[in-house]
Parts: C-alpha cells; sequence; structure tokens
C-alpha cells in the first residue's frame, strides 16, 4: 500500500507516520530526514541543497523526485511506502504517479491531515531538539524537566533553525501557496481522506485508520 501524507508543516505528519508504518509494515519515506542525512553525511546531493533549507526554502523538484525516484528502487519499497512530506507540488505528484506506474504500482490513499495555522505556529515555534540524541520537546507541550535540557542526555536544547518563528511563517506561507494545489489535483483522483487534526495523536490516527480501511 502507498499512502501520501500531507497537511502543513507541524501538522503531525510524522507523529502519524511512525504509527503508521509500524502498522502497515512498509518504509518510511521522509524527504526532510533524507536531506538532512545527506546533508550529515556531505554528499554532493547535501551540498546543493543544505543553503536552501537554511534559509527556509522549499528544494527545488527536480532534487527531490530524484532523491524518491532513486529510493523507491530498493528491494524494501516493492510492498509500498508512506510518504511524509512528498509530494510537495503537482509536479512532484505527477513524477510519483508515472514513478509508481513503472514499477507496477499505484497511490491508494491520500490522508489530509486538517489543523488550523495558528495551532501550527505555536507548535513548531514552541518546540526544542536535542542536537545530541535528537529527542524533541515542547515548551508547553511537552516541557524538558529542567528548563533547557534533554531528559535523556542533559544536552542543551535548541532551536531548530527552520523553527524561528521568521521561518515557521515562510514555510506555512510556502505551503498555502503551492502545496495546497494538491487537494483538487487527488481529489479529481477519488483519493483524498481527510482528517480532523486537531485531537490527541491517538484520536488522529484512529481517524487515519478508518479512513484508509485498516
Amino acid at each position: 500500500m502507498n499512502v501520501i501524507l500531507l497537511g502543513a508543516p507541524g501538522a503531525g505528519k510524522g507523529t502519524q507516520a511512525e504509527k503508521l508504518i509500524a502498522l502497515l509494515g512498509i518504509p518510511h519515506m521522509s524527504t526532510g530526514n533524507a536531506f538532512r542525512a545527506a546533508i550529515a553525511a556531505g554528499t554532493e546531493l547535501g551540498k546543493k541543497v543544505e543553503p536552501i533549507m537554511k534559509a527556509g526554502q522549499l528544494v527545488p523538484d527536480e532534487l527531490v523526485i530524484a532523491l524518491v525516484d532513486e529510493r523507491l528502487t530498493k528491494p524494501d519499497c516493492k510492498g509500498g511506502a508512506l510518504f511524509d512530506g512528498y509530494p510537495r507540488t503537482v509536479p512532484q505528484a505527477e513524477a510519483l504517479e508515472k514513478t509508481l506506474g513503472k514499477l507496477a504500482q499505484k497511490v491508494d490513499h491520500v490522508v489530509l491531515i486538517d489543523v488550523q495555522q495558528k495551532v501550527i505556529f505555536d507548535r513548531m515555534t514552541g518546540r526544542r531538539t536535542c542536537p545530541k540524541c535528537n529527542a524533541v520537546f515542547h515548551l508547553t507541550g511537552k516541557p524538558p524537566k529542567v528548563a533547557g535540557r534533554c531528559d535523556l542526555c542533559g544536552t542543551e536544547l535548541v532551536v531548530r533553525p527552520d523553527d524561528t518563528p521568521a521561518k515557521v511563517q515562510k514555510r506555512l506561507d510556502d505551503y498555502a501557496a503551492v502545496t495546497v494545489a494538491l487537494k483538487p489535483f487527488y481529489e479529481k483522483r477519488g483519493l483524498l481522506r481527510r482528517v480532523d487534526g486537531m485531537g490527541s495523536p491517538d484520536e488522529v490516527f484512529k481517524a487515519i485508520q478508518k479512513v484508509i480501511g485498516r
């Protein structure tokens, strides 16, 4: 089964992705994680996208499509994948359809997690991340036991560059300008499933299970 998670940055796609890959037994296709790994490894792709991501801009379609197409050829993707953060644009969606078609696969469900923009802004700007073990906290939703310190390793928490207020607003504006075009794209294909993302993670997950028939 190939499932696409749609929703604005901070809508909770990452949390739901973890639950869904465990339920469905398919690999997690997160372009954000893949690009961060490429940057950390110092690959040619990483060098190209690092300044783009640091500036809070969207990575060009051709770079993202190349990354995903290469990943889909791996053996663990034969049974499908969970796409988190991809596609972001209609050209990416069209490219994914073509690639899956060549692999005798298709998109089965597109789940849109709806969350109010103000809620998303507060969620993202309140996040704090441990640079050592990657644990994530939130100033109000999941505060660390000791202010500013990771519960797991004691390292000083940081604000990710893309979680600053200015960067968050820009990402939301980019989403509104570009990614929302995917809604009618998938509605016409009868694949869009809307889920209220304002509930608890478990409530949202139950709603997703219902719309994908699992």
